[in-house]
C-alpha cells in the first residue's frame, strides 16, 4: 500500500469528473461497433430483408447521422443556456431511448426511427464532452484529459463488436436485439450517474457572470491556482470587445450576445470556426467510419471468406484501435497537435493509396490480400493515435470561451454530415469498384495535410490566452512546417 502515490489514493476531482464525462463517449463507440456486425447477421437480414441491398444497407447504417448533425448544431447553444452537464445528460437520455426502440423494432421503419432518435441524442451530448473536460482541466494536462472521450469511444467499439460477436450465435432475433438492449441500459445508467455527479464548468459560470461561483468551482475541482484559466478577466475582455463592435455597427440599446449561435461567425473567430469545421469534416473523409461500419465486408473483400472470420477480424481491429489510443492519450500533451495531424494524414494517405493500388492492379491475392488486411489495421491504429485524438481537442482549444461550445458542436455537426455521406456511399462504392473508395479517402487525407500546413497553429501546452494571441497576431506567410507560432518564422 505504501507504494501507491497520494495522488492515486486521493485523485483530484477534475480527474474524476473528466473520467465520468469521458464515459459518455463509450456509447458512441458501442453504437459504431454494433451497427456493422448486427446488419450483417443472418437473423437481422431474415427479419429486414431490404438490408441486403447496398444502398438500403447504407441508409440503415447512416440514418443516425443526419439527426446527429442537426442536433449537434444546436447542442452548444443548449449547453450554453442550461449548463454543460445538463446538456450532456439530455442527449445521453435521448440516445438511450433511441437504442431501446431499435432493440424492440418489429419493422425496418421502426428500427430506422430508433436510429434517428438515437442520432438526436448523440449530437447533443458528444461534442459537449470535449468542451466540458477542456474547461475543467489544468492547462498542462488538458490535452491528455480531453482525449478521454476518444479512449472511451474506442473501448465502446471493442465492447460493441464483441457483444455482437457473442450474441451472433443465438438462433433468434435476440442475436441482434441484445446488443441494443445492452447499449440502452448503459446509456440510462451513465445518464443518471452523470446528472448526479458531473460538476459545472467554471468557464460556463464565468460566462454567465457568476465569477464567485466560478472560483469556488475551481477550488472544488482541485485545480492548482497556477493552472487555472483566468475566467473573470477573459470573460470581461470579451464582453468589452463585443460591446465595442456592437456600438460601431449597431448603435442603440445593447443585447447580451454571450452564447448566441451566430457569434461563431463574428469577424474575430470565423476563421477558426471554418478551420474546426473543415478538420472535423475531413476526419470522416479519411475513411475511418467506412472502415469501422463496414469492416466485415472489407475483410471479406480482402479474402477472409468466412463471415465468422471477418466478423472476428473486425473485433481484432477494434482491439488494435483501443490499444494504440492509450499511448496516444498518455502522450497527448507531449507531441504537437499540428504535427500529429500532418504526419497522421501523410501516413493514412499512403495506406489508402496502397490498398487502392493493389485492388486496381488485381493484386489482392496471396500475399497481396494480407497486405490489404495489415493496411486496414495500420490505418485504424494510425488514425486513433493522431486524428482521432487531436482533431476533436484542437477544434475546442482554438475557440475563445464565449464561442467554444457553439463552435465545437458546429464542428461536430460537420463531422456528422460527412460521416453520413461516407457511411452512405461506402457500400455503394464497394459494390461498384474495389479500389475507388480507397483512392477517394487517400485524396482527402492529402488535401487535409495541405490545409493543415497552411492554416493550423500549434496549441499544445498553451493557455487559452496564448492560443487567442496566436490566431489574432500571425498570418500564413513565412510559416515553418512543424511549429507555427505567432510572430515567428
Amino acid at each position: 500500500m505504501g507504494l501507491i502515490s497520494p495522488q492515486l489514493k486521493n485523485p483530484p476531482k477534475y480527474l474524476l469528473a473528466s473520467i465520468l464525462c469521458s464515459a459518455n463517449g463509450l456509447l458512441f463507440g458501442m453504437d459504431t461497433g454494433i451497427i456493422g456486425p448486427v446488419t450483417d447477421m443472418k437473423d437481422f437480414k431474415a427479419e429486414f430483408g431490404g438490408s441486403e441491398n447496398a444502398t438500403i444497407h447504407g441508409l440503415i447504417v447512416s440514418s443516425i447521422l443526419i439527426p446527429a448533425a442537426l442536433s449537434s448544431f444546436f447542442a452548444g447553444h443548449v449547453a450554453d443556456r442550461l449548463g454543460r452537464p445538463k446538456g450532456i445528460c439530455i442527449g445521453t437520455f435521448i440516445f438511450g431511448l433511441g437504442a431501446a426502440i431499435e432493440a424492440g423494432a418489429i419493422h425496418i421503419a421502426m428500427f430506422v426511427v430508433g436510429r434517428l432518435i438515437e442520432g438526436v441524442g448523440e449530437g447533443l451530448f458528444l461534442g459537449n464532452l470535449v468542451v466540458l473536460i477542456c474547461e475543467i482541466s489544468p492547462t498542462k494536462t488538458r490535452g491528455t484529459l480531453t482525449t478521454g472521450p476518444q479512449l472511451a469511444c474506442t473501448l465502446g467499439l471493442v465492447v460493441g463488436y464483441f457483444v455482437s460477436y457473442g450474441t451472433s450465435s443465438i438462433q433468434s432475433s435476440l442475436s441482434w436485439r441484445t446488443p441494443w438492449i445492452v447499449l440502452s441500459a448503459c446509456a440510462i445508467i451513465i445518464c443518471g450517474i452523470s446528472l448526479a455527479f458531473l460538476p459545472e464548468s467554471p468557464q460556463w459560470l464565468g460566462l454567465h457572470g457568476r465569477y464567485q461561483e466560478a472560483e469556488e468551482a475551481w477550488e472544488n475541482l482541485g485545480v492548482p491556482l497556477a493552472d487555472r484559466e483566468p475566467v473573470k478577466a477573459e470573460v470581461q475582455v470579451q464582453e468589452v470587445e463585443s460591446d465595442t463592435e456592437e456600438e460601431e455597427f449597431n448603435p442603440g440599446p445593447k443585447k447580451k450576445t454571450a452564447g448566441a449561435v451566430l457569434d461563431i461567425f463574428s469577424r474575430d473567430v470565423r476563421g477558426r470556426t471554418a478551420l474546426g469545421v473543415f478538420l472535423m469534416g475531413m476526419q470522416q473523409w479519411s475513411g475511418i467510419d467506412g472502415v469501422l461500419y463496414y469492416a466485415p465486408q472489407l475483410f471479406q473483400k480482402a479474402g477472409l471468406a468466412s463471415s465468422e472470420a471477418s466478423f472476428l477480424a473486425s473485433g481484432v481491429s477494434a482491439l488494435v484501435i483501443f490499444a494504440v489510443t492509450i499511448p496516444g492519450l498518455i502522450y497527448a500533451d507531449s507531441w504537437g497537435r499540428r504535427s500529429s495531424v500532418i504526419l497522421g494524414g501523410i501516413g493514412m494517405g499512403i495506406l489508402m493509396f496502397t490498398m487502392g493500388g493493389l485492388y486496381a492492379g488485381d493484386a489482392v491475392t496471396g500475399a497481396g490480400r494480407w497486405i490489404v488486411i495489415i493496411c486496414i489495421y495500420l490505418f485504424a491504429a494510425l488514425y486513433s493515435a493522431t486524428w482521432g485524438i487531436t482533431v476533436k481537442v484542437y477544434s475546442a482549444e482554438i475557440q475563445p470561451q464565449c464561442t467554444r461550445a457553439a463552435a465545437t458542436t458546429l464542428a461536430h455537426s460537420s463531422n456528422w454530415v460527412c460521416n453520413f455521406t461516407v457511411a452512405l456511399i461506402t457500400p455503394v462504392l464497394l459494390a461498384k469498384s474495389n479500389f475507388g473508395v480507397y483512392i477517394l479517402f487517400g485524396g482527402c487525407c492529402v488535401i487535409t495535410v495541405i490545409v493543415s500546413i497552411l492554416f493550423m497553429h500549434e496549441t499544445q501546452g498553451k493557455s487559452f490566452k496564448k492560443i487567442e494571441e496566436s490566431f489574432k497576431g500571425s498570418s500564413v506567410k513565412g510559416n515553418r512546417l512543424w511549429r507555427r507560432t505567432a510572430g515567428k518564422v
